[in-house]
């Protein structure tokens, strides 16, 4: 066959794109096992930093064993349902009409016996996805802690959200004020809600990030809110 040909090139390019290919496959199906491990640990460390337990990716499965002694899932009416709390995908969840979703918890008993009741958070920010958890006390009302991440938000700006002075300010804020649902705001400096609505600083010049973080608290905790109400009322 004359090499210079292009039959012979055709032949060859496309016999270089099937081993590559396969060699790509084959890697994706080895490597498979060992990803779907490290964003379970990931997962693991983002829910134990909302309960403020700082962790490695060598430490986070013993220690989520440790302190998340269970989870569950419930429906918007706050009734129990089936469902695998630890696999579920908030953001899907979130795409669905309120009365359709299921929505996990996790429960942390740390070192106070106290149990926390962490929630997982879906929304967007400036550039893309922004997520995390917050963990809230016995009373169904007070934040006990809070994690944000996000996937391309501005350095130093909106990326801020991910920093431990920013997450940090939710610590002892309240979701329900004079029994009513009412989220937590996140306000440019020196500003207040009008609705009397409890309140954090937003991150300096990254305000639709914050905005977003916000909206994030509005939409992904509402629809626990009765759940939050039934354990305030097993505290009065």
């Amino acid at each position: 066959m004359n090499k210079q040909g292009n039959t012979y090139t055709i032949i060859y390019t496309s016999g270089m794109v099937i081993i590559v290919a396969f060699i790509l496959a084959f890697a994706a199906i080895g490597l498979k096992p060992v990803q779907e491990k490290n964003i379970a640990i990931d997962k693991m460390s983002q829910i134990l930093n909302s309960v403020n337990i700082a962790s490695t990716p060598e430490n986070a499965q013993e220690l989520y064993g440790k302190y998340i002694d269970d989870s569950f899932v419930i429906d918007a009416n706050g009734k129990l349902v089936k469902g695998e709390s630890f696999a579920m995908n908030i953001a899907d969840q979130m795409k669905l009409p309120e009365d359709q979703r299921t929505l996990p918890i996790f429960i942390c008993t740390d070192n106070s016996g106290a149990p926390k009741y962490i929630i997982p958070l879906s929304g967007s920010g400036l550039w893309g996805p922004i997520w995390g958890y917050i963990s809230i006390e016995n009373d169904g009302n007070t934040v006990y802690g809070a994690y944000f991440a996000h996937q391309g938000e501005t350095p130093g700006l909106g990326a801020e959200i991910d920093k431990p002075p920013f997450q940090k300010q939710f610590q002892g804020k309240h979701f329900f004020i004079d029994g009513a649902f009412t989220p937590i705001a996140v306000q440019k400096a020196g500003q207040k809600p009008q609705n009397g609505a409890d309140y954090v600083d937003a991150v300096s010049g990254g305000t639709i990030t914050s905005k977003g973080v916000q909206n994030m608290l509005q939409s992904c905790v509402k629809p626990y809110a009765q759940f939050l109400e039934s354990l305030n009322s097993k505290n009065i």
